[in-house]
């Protein structure tokens, strides 16, 4: 027997095997078959008889696979497989870097974060979309950063949000005055499928001399066909954050980071290394590592498998305009300027259309009729359909026409529907990091207006943070967090009190 604590010069790879297309999971299917004594990490030692619950339950190979970081033949030594993994994927999303990341695209939002706060001087702001995925809102807690934001339009019917237009970006900026951005950070894809103009925001964006990061957690199979939209790294963006475990096929809780070719690689690609080896864990996961891997492989070489999706997709949509009963959502993003192109492989069904509640239809379908949708409002549900993926079309469409119509779904429909224009948020009082580090109070809501917040607060539908850590809590705000909640399904995410009772400010 040989020992898995191996030598720099003990190669795992046969040198006269063929160039793999997947090198690192290629590389750990071939460790995991080797013969060996295990005396490190992981504790389960891939041994069944040590381990018989999880031999059992995930099966004997996944604990093969299971092994700790910095082995050589796999992720150590020049040209290690991992290296060459990496290499590969930075090829097929255009990239000039690729990261691999263990802790999802919210990891990869913090690390982007992180970058832009080594931009520049301190006091410089970042322009961020205000519908920012909470783990962007974390970094900018984490970085110190001085958020200016823009809105992302809004359909207050379906209580959802889209993107950022050229033009609204543009306004933004000259918003600043004097003050230079340290970066600009957005979102396209939206998670009901709306793609912005990123070529025309890159634009934009450089023209203030600013970065543009995108956060393309929906969009990771994008530009790997010709009926979907191009990737956001072609088209200008610097830094693009890719969540491959929704739409690219990898397990839950992997993604990637890209860094683009533009002028701002050279001073963007030390800080994002720094901020990676702050945030990756030092026992990162070899099965994720392999599932990225093989998910990058399977986007590159899978354009039949994709093409499949997208007719299934399409049939989905067809049907259910021809049902009669339900509309689509998308057939509606004409109204918006921001919108530029759809993802064909997100399907977002208007269901109050046939007098059911959105969240009811999606419990209703996934307890009843074993059809799980991804999100629900109260007027819609979205389907996602991953690449190399094929539904069942006529079950999901039996399922959705045997809903039952609710008599009271149109009046809580038209209670959330037409949300209309957000609350302008309060001026920022202090950085969100300092607000956040501050010692925190609970008081009355009333007496919350005027005060300094120390969470944030963010009303569903549609889901904007409406407060941030440091800004000041308005009369208006209060007002729209109430209404909001007092609807059916409605809440605000981070209040300390669900009832609204109470608000949590800076002491």
């Amino acid at each position: 027997m040989t020992t898995a604590l191996l030598h720099a010069d003990s190669p795992l790879l046969d040198a006269a095997a063929p160039v793999s297309s997947t090198p690192y999971a290629d590389a750990l299917a071939r460790y995991a078959a080797r013969d060996t004594v295990r005396l490190n990490v992981p504790g389960h030692a891939a041994d069944p008889d040590a381990a018989p619950r999880l031999a059992a339950y995930f099966g004997e190979d996944l604990l093969r696979m299971d092994v700790p970081p910095l082995l050589a033949g796999l992720d150590k030594g020049e040209g290690n497989p991992l290296a060459e993994s990496l290499r590969l994927a930075a090829d097929a999303f255009g990239a000039r870097r690729t990261w691999f990341l263990t802790n999802g695209a919210s990891q990869a939002n913090r690390i982007a974060a992180l970058a832009l706060a080594g931009l520049g001087d301190a006091a410089q702001p970042v322009v961020a979309q205000r519908s920012a995925h909470s783990s962007f809102s974390d970094g900018i807690i984490l970085g110190g950063l001085s958020p200016r934001f823009v809105q992302p339009s809004i359909d207050g019917w379906f209580g959802i949000n889209h993107g950022v237009s050229p033009a609204a970006l543009r306004d933004a900026l000259a918003a600043l005055g004097d003050e230079k951005p340290k970066g600009v950070y957005l979102i396209s894809p939206s998670y009901f499928g709306a793609v912005a103009d990123v070529a025309g925001l890159a634009e934009v964006a450089h023209e203030a001399g600013a970065p543009l990061v995108v956060d393309a957690a929906w969009g990771s199979h994008f530009g790997f066909h010709e009926d979907l939209p191009e990737s956001p790294l072609r088209l200008g963006a610097d830094l693009m954050v890719s969540s491959i475990h929704k739409l690219g096929g990898s397990l839950t809780q992997s993604a990637m980071l890209h860094l683009g070719h533009g002028t701002f690689a050279d001073v963007l690609e030390p800080l994002i290394d720094r901020a990676f080896k702050l945030a990756q864990s030092t026992s990162e996961s070899s099965l994720l590592l392999a599932s990225l891997d093989i998910a990058r492989d399977s986007l590159q070489n899978g354009r039949d498998r994709i093409a499949m999706s997208i007719a299934a997709a399409d049939e989905l949509r067809d049907r259910i305009r021809r049902g009669g009963r339900f509309r689509i959502v998308s057939d509606t993003f004409d109204r918006f300027e921001d919108i530029a192109a759809v993802d064909p492989l997100r399907v977002s069904i208007d269901v109050a259309s046939g007098g059911v509640h959105g969240p009811t239809a999606r419990e209703l379908l996934m307890e009843r009729d074993g059809v799980y949708f991804e999100i629900a409002t109260e007027t819609c549900i979205v389907a996602v359909i991953a690449p190399g993926v094929v539904p069942d079309i006529g079950r999901v469409i039996d399922a959705l026409h045997a809903l039952p119509v609710d008599a009271d779904a149109a009046a809580d429909v038209d209670a959330v529907g037409a949300l209309g224009a957000l609350p302008a948020p309060g001026p920022l009082a202090m950085l969100p990091r300092d607000a956040f580090l501050r010692a925190a109070e609970a008081v009355p809501i009333e007496d919350a207006i005027g005060r300094v917040s120390a969470d944030a607060l963010a009303a569903y539908p549609p889901g904007i943070p409406n407060v941030l850590p440091g800004e000041v809590i308005t009369e208006e705000v209060v007002r729209f967090l109430r209404h909001v909640a007092a609807t059916p399904g409605g809440y605000v995410r981070g209040a300390v009190d669900p009832t609204l009772a109470t608000l949590s400010v800076v002491r």
